[in-house]
Order: structure tokens, then sequence, then C-alpha cells
């Protein structure tokens, strides 16, 4: 490692952003998904030393256990795929973020962006399996305590024809993010049809992100969140 002054660490085979939450109010975050097995405990590794704690999206199972025989305290979610490090001292969840998801299928995008939103220190309420196929149990959840219609920003995770967020940017009054999934049958083009659709919303106030994209989704939502309660950075 060799600290050069310029706001990033040289390991050698990564040059790790140290200096992203002073700029940004997140820290750097790793996509796990392609790491070589030598890199990636190493840069967890570093990234706790300086920060206390860190953050992968995309890992493994077998990452997952690298990453756990140098960092015993690192958690694992499969079916997000969430590789964490939390800080010794918990952090005070802060706000309201509503993720709603479509069907179970959808589920592992939508962990995936409850429980980014949950790291970077956004309080989560999850409303899944709420699609438009049976639209009774999405409007169920609109007024209930904690429900969707309280929350700061809503996460609208969807695949096949991406429906869901045009119907909650509808019904509600905060910045909906849409999450076009990959999930559907061979017309939705791998997602490529909810993510057009989304995109082409008549609903105001929808802004999407790529398909897949939890972590994106979870990121503009902690924006979103902490503007709402008058924060910055967690």
């Amino acid at each position: 490692m060799s600290e050069n002054g310029a706001g990033y660490d040289d390991l050698g085979f990564a040059k790790l952003d140290t200096n992203r939450e002073k700029r940004t109010g997140f820290p750097e975050v790793v996509f796990c998904e392609g790491k070589p097995d030598a890199f990636l405990p190493k840069i967890f590794q570093h990234l706790v030393v300086v920060d206390g704690r860190a953050l992968g999206t995309r890992a493994s199972e077998h990452q997952a256990g690298l990453v756990k025989e140098v960092l015993p305290r690192a958690s694992y979610d499969p079916v997000s795929r969430i590789l964490s490090v939390a800080p010794e001292v918990p952090v005070s969840l802060v706000g309201h973020v509503a993720v709603v998801c479509a069907g179970t299928a959808d589920t592992p995008v939508a962990e995936e962006a409850a429980r980014v939103a949950e790291f970077f220190g956004s309080r989560v309420t999850r409303h899944y399996d709420v699609g438009v196929a049976g639209l009774h149990r999405l409007l169920d959840q609109m007024d209930r305590e904690d429900g969707i219609r309280a929350a700061n920003c809503v996460v609208a995770v969807a695949g096949m024809e991406g429906a869901l967020a045009s119907v909650v940017g509808g019904l509600v009054s905060v910045p909906v993010i849409a999450v076009p999934t990959s999930v559907g049958y061979g017309a939705s083009f791998n997602g490529m049809a909810a993510l057009l659709s989304m995109l082409n919303s008549c609903a105001n106030g929808v802004a999407t992100v790529n398909i897949d994209n939890g972590f994106g989704a979870a990121y503009l939502a902690t924006q979103i969140n902490r503007l709402a309660v008058g924060g910055s950075a967690s």
C-alpha cells in the first residue's frame, strides 16, 4: 500500500477511493462480481481499516467465505448477494424509504436496494409481491401504519412489463425510483421491456435506473431521504 496524498490508497492491484465519502457523502462500494479471489479480501480489509465498515454488491457465497476468513464479523445475504461489514457501533436508521416489489422473482433486486439503503442509514420498509396482477395487494399497503404513502421516497422494482412503477407514481406525492428487472418471458428481452415501459411512464415523478440496479436505486433513494430529514452523510 502507498498513500499518495491524492485521496486514494494504491494497493498495487486496486486504487481505493478513500476520499469518496468526503466528496459525495457515500463511501466506495465494492462490485464483487468478477473480482479475483486474491484481491477481494484485501480490498475489504483495507476499507474496514480506513472506514470501519465495508459494503460489497453482487458477491457469491464463495467470495463471502473468503472475506469472512479475514473478517469474521462480515455478513452475507445470499438473496441480495450483499456482502457487508457493519460498523462496530450500529448506525441509527433515519427517515423512511419504501421498497416495493412486484413479484417474488424480483425479490433479489428489491433486497439489494433495501439492504444498501439500510447500510447507508435509511430506515426501510418492504412491501413485496404486490404487482399489478393483483392490484388490491398494492392498495392495501398504501395507507397502513408505515405504509408506502408515508415514505420520503419509493423504490419500485418490477420485471415483465414494468407497470408497477407507473401505478405507484400515480398514487404517491414523493419521488419514485423505478427499477426494471430481467424477470420475464422471451419478449421481455431480459428487462428491456420493463426498462422502456418505465422510461415512458405517464406518471410524473418517476425516474428510472438500469436493469437490475438495486444498488443505484438505493443510493439515489438515500440521497432523497437524507434531504427529507435534513441530513447529509451517514
